[in-house]
């Protein structure tokens, strides 16, 4: 009966309790507050163990994390690739060191946008890029800046390991660094005898794998594209694109080997982590080529793609190395074409220039 009241027997001497009284209001208001308190902990701990694994990133119509956009590596283009001594083991720069490289690249940049004459421009480092002939500076990308001592991040102290013992054979264009690393690569008096004595990049074939992700110059951006089981990664400079197949399967056998090499890519979480061996002897990362293999790892973060890749060659370093970069995520979905071999000029004239060369003999 509503509103009834339970009372105890003679046996039972007590209170009387009323099931809609006071008592069974406090009660009621006790069961409401631990229930409150209770949800007001399992929340906090959710968002605990959300802040631990980092910002909620996006999932695909197929359920594999969203890293699909344009990233830029341009912020890393002034970071050294090995670590100065001065910083030791500290892999990011101070308040004051960061500002001070931003004062840097700002007047760096009032320089490559200043006017220049061909007649009276500094030449004596002809050749090279960012000097005042070729190309024109205000070509380069450099105005943004990292808080990164170095690329390398492993070993700890940002430094290559030692080499191991130096393979013979490799002809100048092996090197790969061709004259982009200044005419002083090859000397003053070199003689290109024919387009394979030139590095990929210069022939316009490609800058390599993980080369490619690094920044040099300009055109610093990278597309990622997904689809059900596959990845595809599109570089701006050369338009270099690695079709990598997300699954269990194994790698190619040893002799199907390619510039890119034999990728394979898997899901560590939200990370991306690609696989990459079967290089052929063309291809050249830092005078590793078909012993190189490559681990590389995509975390997408709050700013855009935290981005590792491991090397081991032990025919080149006598241990693996590691080194990162931050692909800051770009606002617009558009790249610049790079049309590397219809503006080639460079390789036709460093080859007639050669043949000339041999005449004047």
């Amino acid at each position: 009966m509503r509103g009834a009241v339970l009372a105890r027997g003679p046996a039972e001497a007590g209170p009387h309790i009323s099931l809609n009284g006071p008592n069974a209001r406090r009660r009621s208001d006790m069961r409401t507050s631990r229930v409150v308190a209770l949800t007001g902990a399992l929340a906090g701990l959710i968002a605990a163990v959300t802040s631990a694994q980092g910002p909620a990133v996006p999932r695909t119509p197929w359920g594999d994390p969203d890293l699909q956009g344009i990233y830029s590596s341009e912020a890393e283009l002034g970071v050294p690739f090995e670590r100065p001594a001065q910083y030791g083991e500290r892999r990011f720069l101070t308040d004051s060191e960061l500002a001070q490289r931003r004062a840097d690249a700002d007047k760096q940049r009032i320089s490559d946008n200043g006017e220049f004459d061909l007649e009276t421009a500094d030449t004596r480092n002809a050749g090279a890029v960012g000097s005042a002939t070729s190309p024109p500076p205000h070509w380069l990308e450099r105005g943004k800046v990292s808080r990164r001592t170095s690329l390398v991040i492993d070993p700890p102290d940002g430094r290559l390991p030692a080499s191991a013992q130096p393979r013979a054979g490799r002809g100048r264009g092996a090197g790969g660094a061709g004259t982009f690393a200044g005419l002083a690569a090859f000397g003053a008096t070199a003689i290109i005898s024919g387009p394979e004595d030139l590095s990929l990049w210069e022939r316009c074939i490609s800058r390599g794998v993980p080369g490619a992700t690094f920044p040099t110059v300009y055109n610093a951006n990278l597309r990622i594209v997904q689809g059900p089981g596959v990845v595809a990664l599109t570089y701006e400079m050369i338009h270099d694109t690695r079709v990598i197949p997300i699954g269990d399967t194994p790698h190619a056998g040893q002799a199907v080997r390619g510039y890119h090499g034999d990728p394979r890519g898997r899901w560590d979480g939200n990370t991306l982590v690609v696989d990459t061996t079967n290089f052929n002897d063309k291809a050249n990362f830092r005078g590793s080529r078909e012993t190189l293999h490559i681990v590389e790892r995509f975390t997408r973060g709050s700013d855009g793609i935290e981005y590792q890749v491991t090397v081991a060659d032990p025919t080149v370093w006598t241990k693996p190395w590691a080194a990162a970069m931050t692909l800051a995520r770009q606002p617009h979905d558009s790249m610049f074409e790079y049309a590397c071999h219809e503006g080639n000029n460079s390789m036709r004239n460093i080859l007639s220039a050669s043949r000339a060369a041999e005449k004047a003999k």
